[in-house]
């Protein structure tokens, strides 16, 4: 029998909400004690160490780690048979980091390909919409952005890249206007079309900038159509990357990408790759719901893992507080901070505020995660979660559903006014804190080999500020794009195979590693695909 969920009821709770003070208890934990009680990251089952590869011996979260020290999608097949593309810069990613990327290296005088899982767009870019940090404002500084993007990385972040990220950010601010895109200005007769800026969790100052609340859908519609005018960018749709390619020296030259419309495989040959990937949330680490779009199931990180590039912090992962917990078909779905930074409060079952909701993202949802682990959350039709007290804030700003376009939108798939029931939520699996580890300009330690986004790792440390993963792929995204058109061998000279896939399949024989598991997986496993029933691909005889 299942263990019955503890909590309040949920009509209870509303009653209770209703005659709510919202005055903050005051009994939260010192932030390291709450986070390892109840934050995901730090529970017993939540890291094992790598047994071979660049990171022998590192912390990465268990169903990553299987992907990672699995077996190739390729093995065993015939490639005889692939068509073969040649372009200067192979992009692997559809999202604004991919799009920056390109953008940059057609700038520096390159061809580009540009391979997109799904469609370019279909990413998680699309889903931020909180906006983007940059420190435009008169009070604030390069140096507050900063200090605050360590601090709240738990000082994990690596300094270099944090300040080359933070210095590029009002340049990155007028290039993605450049581009088109619109942003918030603040109101009011002195404010002389400035723009609006807002505070996050985790920052000392406003220095948000946004576009209502769909900032990433406004950024990645500039970009695409960027991509789509650059007559030196061909993209790929509908084209996942399975394996990239070396050549004898162990230079990255390119990838296996499989055609989902034609059903085969397409082999690029590139003077230099940038993998713009994206995160995972689609692998559902320790039971949770996603945030996440269809395509993040960390396919980056294992084709970077093969071909030798080193990760860092692949045990560190956000779970961002406020998740849809309520209906069930709608769980992990995205409500944005910009919610919190406009003032709505948190509210338990026993309408308790319970934690200040601008504190950093960790640090609220461990203290959601408290409440209904100790059975002072909201429960119904099965699921758990804690109020995010949407009535009060409306009432207070009948202007702010205006504003926040998206909360509207989320409210009524929910089936609920926001402007008279509180949204349920609880947290869900938001980002990928670490990745692959890269220098100021995304190069890898593969020769050839360039990644931007949440592939990356090293920028947040082990806890990523709003705002600061839009900042991150635009930064970066130009930075690698830029650095991959410079880079790498002529064409005419590069050669590519996968050696370096058949030196990690003997390490695992050697390490006595036996499985199944095959991978990149492309998609969740509810999606049921399987890439050789797909493509129909016959295994060789041996």
């Amino acid at each position: 029998m299942a263990k019955k969920i503890q909590g309040i009821d949920y009509e209870t709770a509303l009653a209770n909400l209703r005659a709510s003070s919202l005055e903050l208890r005051g009994d939260l934990p010192e932030k390291n004690e709450l986070l390892s009680q109840f934050h995901p990251d730090y529970q017993a089952n939540a890291r094992v160490k790598l047994p071979i590869g660049p990171n022998t011996g590192d912390y990465c979260h268990p169903d990553l780690a299987k992907l990672l020290i699995s077996h190739p999608l390729i093995d065993d097949y015939d490639l005889s048979g692939a068509e073969h593309l040649n372009t200067d810069v192979l992009v692997i990613g559809g999202g604004g980091a991919g799009a920056a990327a390109a953008l940059s290296a057609t700038e520096a005088g390159a061809r580009v390909i540009m391979a997109n899982k799904l469609r370019i767009g279909d990413s998680n870019t699309v889903m931020a919409e909180g906006g983007i940090q940059a420190a435009v404002g008169a009070e604030d500084s390069l140096q507050q952005h900063f200090d605050d993007t360590i601090k709240g990385g738990h000082n994990a972040g690596k300094k270099e890249l944090v300040a080359q990220m933070v210095t590029d950010a009002p340049s990155a601010i007028r290039w993605l206007i450049g581009l088109g895109m619109t942003f918030d200005l603040a109101k009011g007769a002195d404010s002389n079309g400035m723009l609006s800026r807002k505070r996050a969790g985790g920052t000392t100052v406003p220095r948000i900038l946004s576009y209502r609340d769909f900032t990433g859908l406004e950024m990645m519609r500039v970009l695409r159509e960027a991509v789509e005018l650059d007559e030196n960018i061909t993209q790929l749709n509908r084209h996942p990357a399975i394996e990239l390619l070396s050549d004898e020296h162990g230079r990255c030259v390119g990838a296996i990408l499989y055609d989902l419309e034609k059903r085969s495989l397409v082999l690029v040959h590139a003077k230099a790759v940038v993998l713009a990937t994206g995160g995972s949330g689609r692998l559902h680490l320790q039971g949770f719901a996603t945030s996440n779009h269809y395509g993040a199931t960390a396919d980056g990180l294992v084709m970077a893992y093969r071909i030798g590039a080193k990760l860092r912090d692949v045990d560190s992962f956000q779970y961002h507080p406020t998740g849809v917990a309520h209906p069930p078909h709608l769980a992990g779905a995205l409500i944005s901070e910009a919610v919190r930074s406009a003032g709505t409060k948190l509210v338990n079952g026993l309408g308790e505020r319970f934690v200040d909701e601008l504190q950093p993202r960790d640090v609220v949802a461990a203290a959601i995660l408290r409440e209904c682990r100790e059975g002072r959350g909201v429960v119904r039709d099965g699921q758990v979660g804690v109020f995010l007290d949407t009535p009060r804030l409306i009432a207070n700003d009948p202007d702010v559903l205006n504003r926040l376009v998206t909360l509207g939108h989320v409210a009524h798939k929910c089936g609920i006014d926001p402007a008279v029931e509180p949204v349920m939520i609880h947290p869900t699996l938001h980002y990928q804190n670490g990745g692959v580890e890269i220098n100021g300009d995304g190069a890898t330690c593969v020769e050839g080999l360039y990644c931007a986004g949440e592939v990356t790792g090293g920028i947040h440390g082990r806890n990523r500020l709003m705002g600061n993963a839009l900042l991150d792929i635009i930064s970066f995204g130009r930075r690698a794009g830029k650095a991959a058109a410079n880079c790498g061998l002529p064409l005419k000279k590069v050669r590519g195979g996968v050696g370096h896939v058949h030196d990690l399949q003997r390490e695992m024989t050697r390490a006595g590693l036996t499985g199944d598991i095959k991978a990149p997986v492309l998609y969740p496993d509810y999606g049921k695909f399987d890439l050789r029933e797909h493509a129909g691909l016959q295994e060789q005889q041996s």
